[in-house]
This record gives structure tokens, sequence and C-alpha cells, in this order.
């Protein structure tokens, strides 16, 4: 059963696979435009601490290397932008736009003099965002999705440090990371809380005032119905209530009076 609190907030609309699916096919269109045509794109990353590699904040997700280079980061790419609008639509523009910018940023003034191109500081943003939102929700959807991130994208983490692989950007993944975990303190989401629908449910519930509750003794088992005595006890206290009887006198017309 979906609850209304549920149905508001988690439902599924076209933008939930228009917006990954463009993201995804702009990338590509990008990648083989700059293949097909020898655009040298890959100048435009981010260069760090230049005021030409600024530029890179806003084009480098969608720059890639190679066909193995964009190929890893795409699936994670659709995946992961598909949950952040579902999950989390009230916020996920703000993550997706922001998201590319501040750690775009963070690259450019921490990065190595190279240019840093690709959707992995992106990716980054997104996992980091998921996982840790959904943990400090507390909401049991919410922290099934940030467990189900750690299992897919977990060993990510290693990529976060230097020496662990130098052909990669591992200032973009740090980046990513540390925005993502900014991102899921300060963007404030709806309170996810499930419909109140029997009275266990309520906070002020008093299992010792409920007559079904207190058929259980303190290790769970069922007690025993009352003794006969007992029913007799309690069938007397109705016996002698006294029997009240209520007479309505109804007044004859003229004509029933004749006859």
């Amino acid at each position: 059963m979906i609850h209304n609190n549920e149905f508001n907030h988690f439902r599924f609309s076209a933008s939930t696979w228009i917006v990954p699916t463009f993201m995804l096919l702009f990338v590509w269109f990008v990648f083989y435009a700059d293949n097909l045509f020898h655009l040298h794109l890959n100048e435009h990353g981010i260069l760090p601490r230049t005021a030409f590699g600024l530029q890179g904040v806003f084009f480098s997700p969608f720059l890639h290397g190679d066909i193995n280079h964009i190929a890893s980061n795409s699936l994670p790419l659709f995946i992961l932008t598909t949950a952040l609008i579902y999950f989390y639509r009230e916020v996920s523009l703000k993550v997706l736009v922001f998201g590319i910018l501040l750690s775009g940023i963070i690259t450019w003034i921490i990065g190595r003099e190279s240019y840093h191109i690709g959707a992995s500081s992106l990716i980054y943003v997104l996992v980091s965002f998921i996982f840790f939102k959904g943990m400090m929700t507390q909401y049991y959807r919410l922290m099934a999705l940030s467990l189900v991130v750690v299992v897919l994208y977990g060993g990510m983490i290693w990529y976060i440090f230097p020496e662990v692989d130098n052909a990669i950007s591992w200032e973009g993944h740090l980046a990513g990371l540390v925005t993502g975990f900014v991102f899921a303190v300060k963007f404030k989401t709806p309170d996810y809380v499930k419909d109140i629908q029997y009275d266990w449910e309520k906070p002020d519930f008093n299992p010792q005032e409920d007559p079904f509750m207190r058929r259980f003794d303190d290790n769970g088992n069922f007690v025993n119905l009352p003794k006969p005595e007992e029913i007799e006890v309690i069938n007397e206290e109705l016996v002698s209530q006294p029997i009240q009887y209520v007479y309505v006198f109804k007044e004859k017309n003229e004509d029933e009076l004749e006859q």
C-alpha cells in the first residue's frame, strides 16, 4: 500500500527518464562530434588555476577522452540521475546544476596542472548526495537506496586518493564527494513520514492500556482466556443491572374512538 506522503514525494513522471536520457545523448553527441570533426574539445576542460581553464567548470562533465572513458561513465550517470529525480525531485535540479559548478571550482583550485574532463565528478556528487542524504533522513526507503548505492558504487571510494591511478582525476572525484556531502547537509528535503494507520503507530501508544496487547505476557506469550468464574462474575454484574422500561402513550383521534 502506498501512503499519501510517499505518493506525493515518490512518483514516476516523464522527467524521471527524459532528463537522464537527454544528458546521456548529449554527452555521446559531443563525444562523436569531437572525434568526427577533430574539434579537440578536451582543451576546454578544467585547467587548474588558469583563467582560460575556468571555462572547464561548465564544459568538463560533457567531455571525454576515449570510448572507454565515456562508456564507464554512461551507465552510472543515467542510473544515478534517474534515482535522484525520482527520490529527490524537489532538489534534483539544484544538485545537478550546482553540483557541476561547485565540484568544478574545487577541482580548478586543487587539481594538477592538466586538463580535467569527464562526468565522473558529477557521478561522485550524485553518489555522495544520495548516500549521505538517505542516511540523514532515517527514512527506510531512502536508507535502502543508500545501501544500494554503496553496494553498486562503494568501490569508487578508492579513486579519491592520489597515486591510485595517475590517469584519472582523483581531484575531481574528491571534489564531487565533498560537494555531494555538503549538499546533503544543506539542501532541505520533505519530512518523509509514513501516514499513521493504526493505534500502535502513534507516539503516545501505551500497550498496557490496549485490550489486545494486555493478552500477552512479558515473554510475548498469549495469555489464557479468563477463567469461567471470572466470566460468571461478569455475567452477574450485567444481570444485576436494573432494567428500565419506557412507555410511550399515544392519544387516539376521534375516528378511532368512534370505532
